[in-house]
């Protein structure tokens, strides 16, 4: 009971100087409203980049001349290697069981134009057709490539949705002409629209068949990365040595000598991608955590100066028979009250933030998670408790004769 009296004291404490415990509780709203909503944008973000990732499939692996995650020094190295190329496709299915799909893709940019409308430097694929088996790819509409393209290098091409969007926004674009340089291509499909402003770019682009780019975007050695699916995800590793096994033999290197050639996995490049931008996200939670402090700075403040306002009436308490831990709770009461009353609404805006506002500006599905509303609730209650403490200490600590004729 006397536990339960102290609370009420300490809220009736608090309501009676409200513009100040209002300005003490926005403080601590801000710092939780920010944590929430960047952590929860921040793993909104990571979950967005897996699903990009994820687009490859699990079975499938990647072997490229260059790799990933090199320095200049190594990408200078990297370039005296031999270059990857189709004809290497066939050498592979022969000599890895455990593959079920051997693909090739390569890459250049090319102007388009569709009647007055234009568009600068877009991605253009060069695909095998079973490109599409290794790949999350649907199609809105239409059909991807066959291998009656690739063998006959038609002029066939399958756009990305923005593409689609901005050439034919009110008509159908399967069957049309559509101009990559100087060349006329007619679309065969379009693929489905990528969900969320962190992959928009990302639907930028024109499958056209490998063969018909390599005649186009003549490239010395017409290199090429391989796309490589296993059989199963259990016999991915199996496979990856196979192929290797296959390209040292092609490439006649010694049993000392380095791979000249690199493989990897989508997954490999998701934990690259999330030590890159591990400081990124440490950066972008600590700075609003900065905020949180300084109202726990501005709670201790405020507390200090409502026991030095309130000294009289402790001197009267201590008098009548409190004790000193009684003093100290209510104190302590105050400022946790102060602290969870802000931790409770900044949650509660954070939630509403990154589900009501978040989603719209950034088009990515943010739901807060426990962790982000543990974390802000959790850190605004203990910055409140250890920054409480100092004048909950200097309160109940006063000699009651001394605070009796404080004046």
């Amino acid at each position: 009971m006397v536990f339960l009296s102290l609370i009420i004291e300490s809220f009736a404490a608090l309501w009676s100087n409200k513009l100040r415990s209002f300005l003490t509780i926005l403080g601590m709203v801000m710092g939780v409203t920010s944590v929430i909503a960047i952590v929860s944008t921040v793993e909104g973000m990571q979950s967005k980049i897996e699903d990009v990732f994820a687009t490859l499939g699990a079975k499938t692996f990647i072997v490229s001349r260059f790799g990933f995650n090199m320095t200049m020094t190594q990408y200078l190295e990297r370039m005296k290697r031999k270059k990857l190329t189709r004809d290497l496709i066939p050498l592979i299915e022969e000599g890895c069981p455990d593959c079920e799909y051997v693909g090739a893709e390569t890459y250049d940019s090319e102007h388009l134009k569709y009647g007055r409308a234009r568009l600068r430097w877009v991605e253009i694929r060069g695909e095998t057709p079973n490109m599409m088996d290794m790949k999350a790819f649907d199609l809105l509409k239409g059909r991807y490539l066959m291998w009656e393209d690739d063998q006959r290098r038609k002029q066939v091409a399958v756009v990305g949705f923005k593409i689609y969007e901005k050439f034919f926004p009110d008509e159908d674009a399967i069957g049309k002409k559509l101009k990559i340089g100087n060349r006329e291509f007619t679309i065969i499909g379009v693929a489905e629209k990528m969900d969320g402003a962190m992959v928009e770019g990302m639907d930028e682009f024109v499958v056209i068949p490998l063969s018909t780019h390599q005649k186009i975007f003549k490239e010395p050695g017409d290199p090429v990365n391989l796309y490589i699916g296993a059989v199963t995800l259990e016999r991915r590793e199996r496979a990856m040595e196979q192929v290797r096994a296959v390209l040292r033999a092609q490439r006649q290197l010694g049993f000392d000598d380095e791979d000249d050639f690199t493989i990897f996995t989508p997954d490999a490049i998701l934990s690259f991608v999330n030590d890159i931008t591990a400081a990124f996200r440490a950066l972008m939670i600590s700075l609003p955590l900065l905020s949180i402090v300084v109202g726990g700075i501005v709670i201790m403040n405020i507390m200090m100066i409502s026991v030095t306002e309130r000294t009289r009436e402790i001197g009267i308490r201590k008098s009548l028979g409190a004790r000193r831990r009684h003093i100290l709770v209510q104190f302590l009461y105050e400022s946790i009250i102060l602290s969870m009353v802000g931790g409770l609404l900044g949650v509660m805006l954070g939630v509403y933030l990154g589900e009501m506002i978040l989603n719209d500006l950034l088009d990515i599905y943010i739901t807060p998670s426990s962790m982000a509303i543990i974390l802000g609730f959790g850190i605004s209650t203990g910055v409140g408790l250890f920054f409480g403490i100092y004048p909950a200490m200097k309160a109940s600590r006063m000699d009651p004769i001394r605070a009796l004729s404080y004046e």
